[in-house]
């Protein structure tokens, strides 16, 4: 695939999540017309917990509209919530998923070049937003975790817009690829090598990949994706 359509373009403010207090920008809203994107991330656009979301590398996070119908399928109880915005991300997208994405792709969008990142790392803010408790889980194992995009050129995007391939340097690393190799298929020490060597890979997944091949171990993600239990009551 090499275009996409932007559905919607959406932007939050830090808020309480839920009756946790927790503070999250999950609960993005529909914007229209356009929206300047610089090198952190829509403007107007917020993020609660700087060190795990936004700046460069996560500049701006997108999810295909595909999976909404899929999540509802699986999720029947919860059907309502998966719509447009339900993720947090700020572009809704419509003709690719990660399937079709490779790290490092660039995509014209708009005036604005982006760059391919990485996929979302999914954390316990989703099992909350959802009303899931191992929402961030299922989001980790089925790979349908949206993506980020880096800022390349800053300019502007507005829904209707269409994203255009203009380069692809990794055809072989999907990000479904990458899914898979991280939560499935987590010890093949020639893939990790090879992920670990891709130029322009954020520094913590190079990290990850080597430690996993220094030490034979998995990382464990039960902070990550399991909500505190100061946060679930």
């Amino acid at each position: 695939m090499t275009t996409f359509e932007v559905l919607e373009l959406r932007l939050g403010r830090a808020a309480p999540l839920g009756s946790t207090g927790a503070l999250s920008a999950i609960d993005k809203q529909r914007v229209h017309g356009p929206v300047s994107v610089g090198y952190s991330g829509c403007e107007g656009d917020e993020q609660a917990d700087r060190k795990h979301h936004g700046g460069p590398q996560k500049a701006v996070h997108a999810y295909s509209a595909s999976h909404f119908s899929a999540w509802a399928k699986e999720i029947p109880a919860r059907a309502d919530r998966f719509r447009p915005g339900a993720f947090g991300e700020n572009l809704v997208v419509d003709g690719i998923s990660e399937s079709g994405l490779c790290l490092g792709d660039r995509w014209r969008i708009g005036s604005v070049l982006v760059e391919v990142s990485q996929g979302r790392q999914p954390c316990w803010k989703l099992n909350i937003r959802f009303d899931v408790p191992d929402m961030a889980r299922r989001v980790q194992d089925t790979g349908r975790t949206g993506w980020y995009f880096r800022v390349i050129e800053p300019g502007s995007i507005m829904a209707g817009d269409h994203g255009r391939l203009s380069a692809r340097p990794n055809p072989a690393w999907s990000l479904a690829r990458v899914s898979h190799l991280l939560y499935h298929d987590r010890m093949n020490r020639p893939a990790l090598a090879e992920f670990a060597d891709l130029p322009g890979l954020p520094e913590s997944w190079r990290r990850l990949a080597m430690s996993r091949l220094a030490s034979g171990r998995i990382e464990d993600w039960s902070r990550r994706i399991e909500t505190p239990r100061s946060r679930s009551a």
